[in-house]
């Protein structure tokens, strides 16, 4: 039986949908912020902007962050058709490609996504290393000229997925969710190559220290100064664009 049928894919991103909506609902959110107005469900988040977190954590994005005119990039490879389905039914866009398969035209798709909408990248997909980022959304945001907001995501003592390249991180029922979000990050325009890889690597350093601290806020479920419930909601319909 082929597996890779439209309709079955189809039926799977429905599904997974669902199961997403109904396991992460149970759980605990709560974020601290930077800058609050980097987060497109509040009027006050201006302009396009470039989300990056690491992708064993894709799960809590994808169910608080539907509708918010958001531009997800995937992975042409098989494995991501029904997480494509999936993030259309939980309100996101989408983009399909990455730096080794349809990266020329993701590229181009992106650019023009960029105009009208948010992106939002998982910088160590769709193949790891692990939580080692790749050069492509810095060299986005040096090109674009959009800033790019790094965000840590942490659960409390979450099951992991030892055989998944990332260990991707399952949540527990009922258990902490934690995100520490930076203010909006801009790249210089025109970076040559030791320029990207200078920000890259400092990105990178930014976007493992944010996580850690997400995570350990999770573990030991301490109040952290500023902290706020995160909620599940889109943005309204008048700043839709």
């Amino acid at each position: 039986m082929n597996l890779n049928r439209p309709w079955i894919n189809k039926l799977g991103g429905l599904l997974s949908s669902a199961a997403v909506r109904m396991w992460m609902s149970t759980l605990d959110y709560q974020v601290a912020y930077y800058d609050a107005t980097i987060d497109p469900v509040f009027p006050e988040c201006q302009g396009q902007k470039i989300y990056i977190f690491w992708h064993e954590y894709i799960l809590f994005p994808l169910f608080l962050r539907g509708h918010c005119n958001l531009a997800m990039l995937l992975s042409r490879h098989r494995d991501a058709e029904i997480l494509s389905y999936a993030a259309g039914h939980l309100g996101f866009g989408f983009v399909r490609g990455s730096t080794n398969r349809g990266g020329v035209t993701a590229l181009r798709e992106l650019l023009a996504r960029s105009r009208r909408m948010h992106l939002t990248i998982t910088p160590d997909g769709p193949r790891g290393p692990r939580r080692r980022m790749a050069p492509g959304a810095v060299y986005l945001a040096s090109k674009l000229g959009l800033p790019l907001i790094v965000m840590g995501f942490g659960y409390d003592r979450p099951w992991r997925i030892r055989s998944a390249w990332d260990r991707f991180a399952v949540p527990r029922p009922y258990s902490r969710a934690r995100a520490v979000v930076s203010g909006e990050i801009f790249v210089p325009p025109g970076l040559d190559r030791p320029g990207l890889e200078y920000f890259r690597g400092k990105i990178e350093n930014l976007l493992n220290r944010l996580t850690v601290e997400a995570e350990a806020w999770a573990a030991s479920g301490r109040h952290m100064r500023g902290q706020r419930r995160l909620e599940r909601r889109g943005a309204p319909l008048r700043d839709r664009q």
